[in-house]
């Protein structure tokens, strides 16, 4: 997955900390096709070895030596992330959580003691001091012989685990991509947001004091209670306690039971409570923290999710609140081509289920609305149209939920699609029984814990109430209860895991697209959703390169599907205008 493919040419890298590092030419197979050799200056290497044969790299961890080499202007086609790997493979092996380092992989393969894994801080403060000589490692040809240790053998795993060698491949492209990300940075206007802020809270306010708009929000919340009364809105306790000193005693101050109250302080508290939460998470203190030069730079999390999507460490880049998106402005001159995949994970499902009539029915461009005439006839529901109801039904089988209508309407699905409801049902099925389930590539959920199997140890015996919530995870929870809350876990995992799988196929491809086209670059990508920033003259091409991609992470996870993708494009200055 990467450009200029050169059959199984693999270069292993191990760098000593100051500047130099040894190097070593590998086979597709791991086994070394060279002697390894020295170097002084390891980016200098890198870069020429890219431009004469663009191997594959494989290194300890991208997200450790990539930064550096970006920011000496180096960009690599390809690579093997160890450690992302070996976390897929403990993953299949059902030994989440054990350490994935070099070293410790190294360890296990030798019988000896398996050092932890250094804290992700540790790694963070590292990063910048890659080439410096204050990084203590160890000796260049100690690091390498490990790398090309560990590389063979999770070549020798991979080969007997059908479709791991993609997402092998698709892992390590994602964190390049993330990478890149990192640091070209997403087109961000520090005037437009300082604008917005001042617009929805009033002037910056000084002395940690609550911006203009809060504080009136304040006082008038205090006044709803009565003249004698003053409400700390931040505090839940005072508000719960006012609540009740009104006759009206509510269990917690969430949104949808504040929403259930009829009292003239709710809608008050309600508006509180969302121009808090943007002053705090997306306020002055982000703007200041977060963008510089015009890009926003957050740190990706590559497969921080056990799903395989990702996360960040802190900036909330996958959590960009949709009123913020006037500030994700292009430069001038440039275009955000924003793209995202409609109804990805029911399409995933019609793709691995194999159902005929849902799979042809997802060769269409609306898949609710392909699916809708299913359920037309059915009477359940009261005012919901058929096209809202296939879409409920197809979400409760994928999610879990089994109340009210979603159980009729989960009823006519099974009916028919009996595949599809039968693919999600035997994910539930083997989770209930402590199974572990994968994506279409092999990413495996992680195994439930001790407490959970010496809780439903009882199972059998114990049926709840029809009523009981299903919250499986929580304390004091039922064996039954716990039993469902594993199933709803595993349903839904080989459905997102494999959409992740579909995500991280379609970067790899819009990568090497985007390459060849020169200057565009892949500025965010959150689930199923990408933006990439671009001149405005190629626009048409960036948005034929993510159709393009698309298809081609189509068939590389599903072969001859009648299932599409297709991909919700928006050529637009600022990110807010593109829905």
């Amino acid at each position: 997955m990467g450009s200029r493919e050169n059959g199984g040419v693999r270069v292993a890298v191990a760098s000593d900390g100051a500047g130099g590092g040894a190097l070593r030419p590998l086979g597709e197979d791991g086994a070394p096709a060279g002697p390894a050799y020295a170097v002084a200056d390891l980016l200098g290497e890198i870069a020429a070895r890219e431009r004469a044969d663009a191997p594959r790299w494989v290194w300890a961890s991208t997200a450790r030596l990539y930064p550096r080499l970006l920011e000496a202007g180096v960009r690599v086609a390809r690579c093997h992330d160890l450690e992302l790997v070996e976390n897929l493979l403990l993953g299949h092996a059902g030994r989440y959580g054990e350490p994935r380092s070099v070293r410790a992989a190294s360890a296990r393969l030798r019988g000896e003691p398996v050092p932890p894994d250094p804290p992700p801080a540790q790694e963070a403060t590292a990063q910048p001091s890659l080439f410096g000589d204050d990084e203590k490692r160890a000796a260049p040809a100690d690091d390498l012989e490990r790398i090309v240790e560990v590389h063979a053998a999770q070549q020798r795993a991979i080969a007997d685990l059908g479709g791991f060698a993609l997402l092998a491949a698709a892992e390590s492209a994602g964190a390049l991509v993330a990478a890149e990300m990192s640091h070209d940075g997403l087109p961000w206007s520090a005037a437009e947001h300082d604008a917005l802020l001042t617009e929805l809270l009033g002037p910056r306010p000084s002395g940690g004091l609550r911006p203009r708009r809060l504080q009136d929000l304040a006082y008038r919340i205090s006044a709803a209670f009565g003249p004698r009364t003053h409400v700390n809105p931040d505090s839940p306790a005072q508000i719960i306690k006012a609540f009740a000193t009104a006759g009206l005693p509510i269990p917690s101050t969430r949104a949808h039971v504040l929403k259930r109250v009829d009292h003239p302080a709710v809608p008050l508290l309600l508006e509180y409570k969302e121009l808090a939460r943007l002053h705090t998470a997306h306020g002055w203190a982000w703007l200041d923290t977060w963008v510089s030069g015009g890009r926003f730079r957050p740190e990706y999390v590559v497969g921080g999710v056990v799903s395989g999507r990702w996360a960040t460490n802190g900036g909330g880049a996958l959590q960009i609140p949709r009123v913020l998106r006037r500030a994700v402005v292009a430069d001038p001159g440039w275009c955000l081509v924003v793209a995202d995949a409609a109804q990805l994970e029911p399409r995933v499902l019609a793709a691995l289920a194999g159902d005929r009539a849902f799979a042809d029915a997802a060769a269409h461009g609306d898949l609710y609305e392909a699916l809708s005439d299913s359920f037309r006839s059915d009477e359940s529901t009261g005012g919901l149209s058929a096209r809202a109801k296939a879409k409920l039904a197809l979400l409760s089988a994928m999610y879990g939920g089994g109340t009210g209508e979603a159980v009729q309407l989960l009823g006519v699905l099974k009916s028919r699609f009996p595949d599809a409801f039968e693919y999600v049902e035997a994910a539930a099925r083997a989770g209930e029984r402590g199974r572990l389930v994968r994506s279409l590539l092999g990413r495996t959920c992680p195994p439930p814990s001790a407490g959970w199997r010496e809780l439903t140890l009882a199972a059998d015996d114990e049926r709840d109430p029809p009523e009981a919530p299903a919250g499986g995870g929580r304390r004091n929870a039922t064996p039954a209860q716990a039993l469902r809350s594993r199933g709803r876990f595993t349903r839904n995992f080989v459905v997102q895991a494999t959409a992740a799988d579909w995500a991280l196929a379609l970067l790899a491809s819009l990568r090497r697209r985007l390459t060849a086209l020169g200057p565009p670059r892949l500025v965010f990508f959150q689930h199923d959703e990408v933006i990439v920033h671009a001149p405005a003259e190629l626009a048409d091409a960036v948005t034929e390169a993510v159709r393009a991609s698309a298809e081609e992470a189509r068939r590389l996870l599903f072969g001859a599907t009648p299932v599409v993708f297709p991909m919700e494009v928006a050529v637009v200055d600022r990110y807010a205008d593109a829905k």
